[in-house]
């Protein structure tokens, strides 16, 4: 039962609703507009506070164990937190092998990987080297390319992935992409699948053509359709990267050597890496293509 305090709350609420509409529609219009401020879901980014790390969460950082730390940066570097890559930069060394990608760090990761900010993937996979206790330096590809040659299945998928992060992050990038380029032509499905996911996180220029290939060659179809994926929205590449695969795959997409299944993937490809959303009809996407290029 409501108090008399209440009671008296909602009186004067009342009150105050009916001198808006002895006052006229105008007034009652003002009264209420504070409420019809409601953000849709199809308006553009609104702000909801500024994107900067406070200096109270940074000061706690240090009392925080390393798990802890990676999770509040990441997720920060998710949200475009300005301080946050930079903190993550300054901690790095300390996480290695200190903490474990799993739970919370890992869904933020996975998160980060996909982001359309690559610096927020950069984020993701520095984490991930972290937690992996990787070294980045040239004697883990020393120790990794054995492994990725001719080592067991899981062996050799850990070390194709292992391969890839640190190569992108600057280690010997040609080698690392001629180890992971001679693995697409393994016997093994799985090991060719690894290895174009890792030539997608490699991000290097010369990782596009490889995978074009694969798309359009290889005979199993989850190893064609990861290439694609890598082309279209995985991995390290940048948008300008992508855009280098548009002229090959507008070849594929009515290519009558490739099965209605690959050319989707082909079409889907070219709507993700464009953001366009035309048909399944090469001829349209042609004609797109001459036009953007004006």
């Amino acid at each position: 039962m409501p108090t008399a305090a209440g009671r008296t709350k909602v009186l004067l609420v009342i009150a105050f609703l009916l001198g808006g509409v002895a006052a006229g529609t105008g007034s009652l219009r003002a009264a209420w507009e504070p409420l019809a401020r409601i953000i849709g879901l199809t308006q553009p980014p609104v702000a909801a506070s500024a994107n900067v790390l406070s200096e109270h969460e940074i000061e706690a950082l240090d009392s925080a164990l390393p798990q802890a730390q990676a999770e509040l940066l990441l997720e920060r570097s998710v949200n475009h937190y300005r301080g946050a890559n930079d903190q993550i930069a300054a901690r790095l060394h300390a996480w290695r092998g200190h903490i474990a990608m799993q739970g919370r760090l890992n869904e933020l990761f996975v998160t980060a990987i996909n982001s359309n900010d690559v610096t927020v993937r950069v984020a993701g996979v520095e984490v991930d080297i972290a937690a992996r206790n990787l070294l980045k330096e040239p004697a883990t590809i020393d120790r990794l390319e054995p492994l990725a040659r001719s080592g067991e299945q899981a062996a050799r998928i850990n070390a194709l992935w292992d391969l890839a992060l640190i190569g992108n992050r600057g280690i010997d990038p040609s080698r690392v992409f001629e180890i992971l380029s001679s693995s697409l032509h393994d016997d093994n499905e799985t090991v060719r699948s690894w290895a174009a996911e890792g030539l997608a996180f490699l991000g290097s220029d010369r990782s596009i053509r490889p995978l074009l290939d694969v798309l359009h060659d290889d005979p199993s179809p989850v190893v064609r359709e990861r290439a694609a994926c890598g082309l279209a929205q995985s991995g390290m590449f940048s948008a300008s990267q992508r855009m280098t695969a548009v002229p090959t795959l507008l070849d594929f997409a009515d290519d009558g050597s490739l099965d209605e299944r690959t050319r989707g993937w082909v079409v889907q490809a070219l709507r993700d890496i464009t953001g366009q959303s035309l048909p399944h009809d090469a001829v349209a996407w042609r004609e797109w293509y001459a036009d953007h290029r004006r």
